[in-house]
């Protein structure tokens, strides 16, 4: 267990696609956000599109698995979480036309408070 007194440094990806963070970072937790995540969601229709993030998370949503449906397209959102320093992982890459399709796809995601 992590002493309160102590915050995590986590990676963040606000768009990862294939296991590849478009915009990473990392920062620092707060007491209400004190755990690293690592999230995926998944469309049911394709195996293939699926988007990942990373950062810091309220330990209430930790390890959770929700389902929903965004327009036609069924989803399924994941997230895991770990308590030591970086501990949800980092992959960055570059990818201009992937990130512009990520954003929007991010940009619906946050809307709809997935």
């Amino acid at each position: 267990m992590l002493n309160m007194c102590e915050s995590l440094t986590c990676n963040t990806c606000r768009v990862g696609l294939a296991g590849k963070c478009l915009f990473s970072s990392t920062m620092t937790c707060s007491d209400s956000q004190p755990n690293c995540y690592w999230g995926k969601l998944a469309f049911n229709v394709s195996r293939l599109m699926s988007l990942e993030t990373q950062g810091c998370l309220a330990s209430s949503l930790c390890n959770q698995t929700e389902s929903g449906a965004l327009l036609i397209a069924g989803y399924t959102v994941t997230r895991t979480c770990c308590s030591t320093d970086c501990c949800n992982g980092a992959t960055s890459i570059q990818l201009p036309l992937t990130a512009a399709l990520g954003a929007a796809i991010l940009a619906i995601w946050s809307t709809k408070g997935i």
